[in-house]
């Protein structure tokens, strides 16, 4: 049976024109090298070397053999070098789920910190909704869910890496606006309105819900149009909405935002145990290095 081994033999006996010298650097008895590479020899049928008493010469089929050997030897240690890296999390692409922003807070410090370390790594990003996006990390679609609250999936490991203030957006002309921050009870009577896509539907539920709790039933209206869109309207009249503390680092011309009172979101990462993309598994590591100290623990490496 032909082994790599049997080529770096070849090789060094090759380069050194003697066994006893191509022994020596590879730590082999050189009766044990002759012998492996007649072996050889006669595996593939022909001779490679002509032995003298003063050393070995290559024929003209081991100077053809030697040279194509090179060049796929070249090509072993590239393909060696570089799965090594791709090993090591120094390059590759880590898929990432979002249900936030990244325009500010913990996963634009996240993403800018793995961006700096890790240059050569691919980041790719997916939004989409809760169920949606644990969809996808099931089916390895995507690495890692970055999702409000803390999910649950038999298929999946989480942790809750932040938190986020809940502000209301509305019109710089709102007489809210007046308002350092806002309580659930200043937007009894108001009217919201949330985009048709994610994160809108969980806006809407989570505004519904937080409102019930003080006696209230809210119109909120859903629009066909993302958050650029839905900002704009909100800007003209007296449509309020809701969204996270990472968003307001994108300004909107006529649009201001409060903070509500006493709330918070929690953020979770979500990923499959069974995921060993080691450069996910450094993203992962830098966001429980950045969460701990955010909290003031000491966090774990993935």
């Amino acid at each position: 049976m032909i082994e790599l081994k049997h080529i770096r033999y070849i090789l060094a006996a090759a380069e050194r024109r003697s066994f006893r010298q191509a022994a020596s650097q590879l730590g082999i008895h050189p009766s044990a090298l002759a012998r492996r590479i007649r072996d050889f020899e006669d595996e593939i049928g022909a001779a490679l070397f002509i032995r003298t008493s003063t050393g070995i010469n290559l024929t003209q089929a081991g100077a053809r053999f030697v040279s194509a050997a090179e060049k796929a030897m070249a090509h072993i240690q590239d393909a060696i070098r570089d799965v090594g890296v791709i090993g090591r999390g120094q390059q590759g692409v880590v898929r990432i789920g979002l249900i936030s922003s990244l325009s500010s807070g913990f996963l634009a410090d996240l993403v800018q910190a793995f961006e700096t370390q890790y240059p050569d790594v691919r980041l790719e990003y997916r939004e989409g909704g809760t169920t949606d996006l644990i969809c996808a990390v099931e089916q390895y679609h995507i690495d890692v869910a970055f999702l409000i609250g803390t999910p649950n999936s038999g298929k999946c490991d989480s942790l809750h890496l932040w938190d986020e203030r809940p502000f209301v957006a509305l019109s710089e002309q709102h007489p809210l606006a007046e308002k350092h921050e806002l309580s659930w009870g200043d937007l009894r009577g108001l009217q919201f309105v949330v985009s048709e896509v994610q994160p809108g539907p969980e806006i809407q539920d989570y505004v519904i819900q937080n409102l019930a709790d003080h006696c209230y039933s809210p119109f909120v209206e859903r629009r066909p149009v993302y958050r650029d869109t839905l900002l704009q309207i909100v800007a003209r009249g007296h449509n309020i909405t809701l969204t996270s503390e990472a968003t307001i680092g994108a300004r909107f011309p006529g649009v201001t935002y409060r903070p509500l009172k006493g709330e918070t979101l929690p953020f979770s990462g979500l990923w499959s145990y069974r995921n060993d993309n080691p450069a996910f598994r450094r993203l992962l590591s830098m966001a429980k290095c950045i969460s701990g100290r955010l909290s003031g623990k000491t966090a774990k490496p993935a």
